[in-house]
């Protein structure tokens, strides 16, 4: 899965996805479920960022709550699950980040890694997006991010990753005029183990609170 991550760079994101402005964000370091996260999906003027809730709440849900358990949607499945075939066809986009976390089990409990890329660039996750509205009106939009198997690194901490797009695969992803989910579904692979890095970090990122850059420091070993 993939519960957590960071966005150290915002200012990266005009040239990494092509956007007309760049974006006025603060740096994050651990970023968590319920929060209103960035996202670039296509505007009538091209691609845009915008911001919606994670955890993502389809548009026939009587409750809004309903978001919290939908945080991820597996690669495998995303196609024919009801809460988000729809959006795979017709609402697709990218979350953007620098790094995500995930916990892997030793002795003593479990020891929080960031995983990134070696190269340090922004990282394009693949997501849906939905618009949920209440019979008062009330408007949240909200998203989702896709996982899929892990690769040889991520393996040695836990099973599954988040989808990480190629920026060749960006254009096709956010293509609105692409429905077929047999086309689609052959982005969603993991990235290579090559490409990526990972290093232990101190157990302060387990609480969303402490958001701040020391999140991302190797732990001592």
């Amino acid at each position: 899965m993939c519960g957590r991550f960071a966005l150290k760079n915002p200012q990266a994101l005009k040239a990494a996805f092509d956007l007309n402005e760049t974006p006025k964000l603060p740096a994050r370091y651990n970023i968590a479920p319920s929060q209103d996260i960035a996202a670039v999906r296509m505007g009538s003027h091209g691609r845009e960022l915008v911001m919606l809730h994670w955890g993502l709440i389809p548009a026939w849900a009587k409750d809004p709550k309903t978001g919290y358990s939908l945080i991820n949607a597996r690669a495998e499945t995303v196609a024919e699950k009801p809460a988000f075939r729809t959006a795979f066809r017709k609402r697709r986009c990218i979350i953007p980040a620098s790094g995500f976390y995930e916990w892997k089990e030793v002795a003593g409990g479990k020891q929080p890694y960031y995983l990134t890329l070696k190269n340090d660039e922004p990282m394009g996750l693949a997501g849906l997006w939905e618009h949920w509205q209440s019979p008062e009106g009330r408007v949240i939009e909200s998203c989702t991010i896709l996982v899929t198997d892990a690769n040889g690194l991520v393996k040695q901490v836990h099973d599954r990753m988040p989808v990480i797009l190629p920026k060749e695969a960006y254009a096709a992803w956010l293509d609105p005029e692409e429905h077929a989910p047999e086309h689609l579904s052959l982005l969603l692979r993991p990235l290579d183990a090559g490409e990526m890095t990972a290093w232990p970090v101190s157990r302060q990122v387990n609480n969303p609170r402490n958001d701040e850059a020391g999140c991302l420091e190797r732990a001592p070993s």
